[in-house]
């Protein structure tokens, strides 16, 4: 009579994938880019170094799968608020910062600056990111808050987008992060203040609006 023998379950290709991104991503926002080795994440992972390997060409792979993954994470959160209908517009613009602020936290302003410089593919992917999700997003939110009356209506959405968009990029550099000693995930959270709360108090627009009227 034969008896049968039941091996352990091995782990699937795409389950090896989302293991390795996941680790991979807590190593990238620690160490940054020039620390990142693959045989520190290999031994992280309590895998071979050949068998990260098959499952990625190099770090620069598996970094720019990471951002991916990041900014395709952002944009469903987004969509996610977007569609709530229990949630008013601040509570939405509060709820797309914080998630975003979120994932952010982590990501030291070094690291910008490393990808800038020795990595300018996986730092183009991240503005792309940027230019992906910042139009959509916003687009949205602005429209919704124009609608409500929360949003002056006299401004158009593809220049209020097009402004953060590129205030945003020029903060967002290396150099410039270090040089506010602020995180990403501060100048984000500044940076969508500034913009929709604007700079001056009530007294202050009052005595704008009686010098430069609309």
């Amino acid at each position: 009579m034969a008896i049968s023998v039941s091996l352990p379950p091995t782990e699937t290709d795409a389950g090896a994938r989302l293991r390795i991104l996941h680790r991979a991503r807590a190593h990238f926002f620690a160490h940054g880019y020039l620390a990142f080795t693959m045989d520190d994440l290999a031994a992280e992972l309590g895998m071979s170094k050949k068998t990260l390997y098959v499952h990625f060409s190099g770090k620069d792979e598996i970094i720019g799968a990471v951002l991916r993954n990041l900014g395709d994470e952002t944009r469903a959160d987004a969509e996610a608020i977007l569609r709530n209908r229990s949630l008013n517009f601040a509570e939405k613009l509060r709820g797309f910062v914080e998630g975003m602020m979120q994932r952010l936290a982590a990501l030291d302003p070094r690291t910008l600056r490393e990808l800038q410089r020795h990595a300018p593919v996986l730092f183009a992917r991240v503005d792309e990111m940027r230019r992906k999700n910042v139009p959509f997003i916003f687009g949205q939110l602005i429209e919704e808050g124009q609608a409500g009356g929360y949003v002056r209506a006299d401004l158009p959405v593809t220049f209020a987008i097009e402004f953060f968009l590129n205030a945003m990029q020029g903060i967002l550099q290396g150099p410039v992060l270090e040089q506010m000693r602020l995180a990403p995930s501060q100048a984000i959270a500044r940076g969508i203040d500034v913009f929709f709360g604007g700079l001056l108090t009530p007294a202050g627009c009052k005595q704008y609006e009686k010098l430069f009227p609309r």
